[in-house]
């Protein structure tokens, strides 16, 4: 407990530092600002601005690309509560009832309760990181290879069974991950592979590249073909803080969301998406007036947004202290501090610690900010959604484009972005799921490693990975959860109906953005009509 609370002390002043206040300040504006753009999310935001924390210190990039991701998740509700148009997956789960509510004319305590059920869940899931970080990083001090090998491996695995979507599609886009990462030389034996005779090739492809061209211009492609969003009508926002009677009905939601995405935020693949979906269908269960979930459940609300802002603090947890980031976002972060030449893991604390207690101390600070500027600047982020998506894709793409070329001055990245930037765009047309992919990426050259380590204790023998407890317990724990993904997927499909929050569940992996776009346009000019009855339920 003392050396937690020294700790964070120190972590404080270091995030108090007026350059690194500065950069949460940044870092949670500019979070929300691009997360307010549809079809970015925070994986594309944190991608495109990946180049920009190059040749910062260490601790104020972090902390800036830990703003970024907390700041868009929450704006990253408003076009999801407004224009029925989530940007990613998560905000899927805000539509049900988010949307029903701005049509009933009560816009701004939606986005009120959003803005304070986050600052709840994500200080809670904080508290909760702060005070488990350094057991668990103690704790992995005495994890080898064989351990982390398997760990890895789960992180992988889990990412594709947890997560939406097909998971064979998740699978192979998690294999062709590490197989552009092996691209360059064998950092054993030097020998160059898959290089295909390119001296370029031959210092392997940079993880701004990949992560710029898959989520920056793969996106922007693949919004192109489906039509862009035409911008928001004149929607006016009465009242933002929510009513007594909405707090009393969504405080113990938001209690329940922090908790839950607590949890699940800890777990390879868990992340905001299951998160949402499993806190929303909890408080169904607990709600007095189920039938209203869908139709404007302000309850309802509250559990999701609570519990995706908890999910995306507490999985800094694996990250900081195993070095294994949980899902595509944290993989991101992962990659700059490797641009920072820091490596996340075990010793982190000890090695940095002003990395390990600033950002943590600064996720405090941040959403401390997050509140203060997201309750009286909702009428403005309201008016930057009414910029038609046709007029921000040049800039975002002249962005993405300098920001690549600017870390390493190499025309060969702004290639190697275009590319990844078709190859993101061919894999969202067949509906593949992106962050498979980038988590291969990050992860191939770790599963290479302790695997190659492991072999070299063991003689060539697998059975190492049998003999030690870490590993057969995270196996075990696999198979546990294979076989209950087995098992509920065949209760799914022999059900002859589903309601709207199991066909939503089962299709999160495949959003089309440019439909919801149209969609979000018409209902819009509805609105702006005055002709909807605000008791009307939102279009199923």
């Amino acid at each position: 407990m003392t050396e937690t609370l020294n700790g964070l002390a120190y972590g404080f002043s270091v995030a108090f530092h007026p350059e690194n206040l500065l950069f949460v300040l940044i870092g949670v504006t500019v979070g929300t600002l691009i997360g307010l753009i549809p079809g970015l999310g925070p994986v594309a935001t944190i991608a495109l601005l990946l180049p920009l924390t190059f040749n910062l210190e260490p601790a104020g990039a972090i902390m800036m690309l830990a703003g970024i991701y907390y700041g868009s998740m929450y704006g990253g509700r408003i076009p999801a509560i407004l224009l029925r148009l989530p940007g990613d997956a998560s905000a899927v789960v805000t539509t049900f009832d988010g949307y029903p509510l701005a049509q009933q004319g009560r816009a701004g305590p939606a986005l009120g309760i959003t803005a304070i059920g986050s600052f709840l869940g994500g200080t809670i899931a904080i508290i909760g990181l702060s005070f488990l970080a350094p057991s668990l990083a103690t704790v992995a001090g005495s994890i080898a290879s064989p351990d982390m090998f398997v760990l890895a491996a789960m992180g992988l695995l889990m990412i594709a069974f947890i997560g939406s979507g097909s998971k064979v599609k998740a699978l192979v886009a998690a294999a062709l991950g590490i197989i552009v990462a092996v691209v360059g030389l064998d950092p054993n034996t030097a020998d160059a592979r898959l290089t295909f005779g390119n001296f370029e090739l031959t210092s392997g492809i940079h993880i701004v590249a990949v992560a710029v061209g898959l989520f920056g211009i793969g996106e922007i492609m693949f919004n192109a073909e489906k039509g862009f969003y035409a911008g928001l009508g004149k929607t006016v926002l009465t009242r933002v803080l929510p009513t007594k009677a909405d707090w009393v009905m969504s405080r113990m939601a938001i209690l329940r969301g922090s908790v839950i995405g607590f949890f699940i935020g800890i777990i390879p693949g868990g992340g905001g998406t299951i998160s949402s979906v499993v806190a929303y269908g909890v408080e169904r269960r607990f709600s007095k007036q189920p039938k209203k979930f869908g139709k404007g459940a302000i309850d309802g609300l509250a559990a999701t947004e609570t519990a995706d802002n908890a999910s995306s603090n507490s999985a800094f947890l694996p990250l900081l202290t195993l070095g294994v980031p949980p899902n595509p976002v944290l993989a991101l972060i992962f990659g700059a501090l490797l641009l920072q030449n820091i490596t996340p893991g075990p010793q982190l604390v000890n090695e940095h610690p002003d990395v390990f207690w600033g950002v943590i101390a600064s996720m405090y600070v941040g959403n401390v900010l997050l509140l203060l500027l997201n309750l009286p600047l909702i009428g403005l982020f309201v008016k930057l959604l009414r910029i038609p998506g046709r007029v921000m894709a040049p800039i975002i793409l002249m962005v993405a484009v300098a920001g690549v070329y600017s870390v390493r001055n190499s025309m060969f990245d702004v290639l190697m972005c275009i590319v990844f930037g078709i190859v993101g765009y061919f894999l969202r047309t067949f509906n593949f799921d992106l962050g498979p992919f980038i988590l291969g990426f990050i992860l191939g050259p770790i599963l290479e490693d302790h695997f190659r380590r492991s072999m070299v204790l063991s003689d060539g023998s697998f059975a190492i990975f049998f003999s030690r407890p870490v590993p057969l317990v995270l196996m075990a724990l696999l198979l546990v959860v294979v076989v209950w993904i087995v098992i509920d997927s065949r209760r799914q499909s022999r059900r002859p109906t589903m309601d709207h929050f199991q066909e939503a569940e089962r299709s999160l992996g495949g959003i089309d953005t440019g439909a919801a776009a149209k969609q979000g346009s018409r209902a819009a000019a509805v609105r702006d009509d005055g002709n909807r009855d605000p008791g009307t339920r939102s279009p199923e």
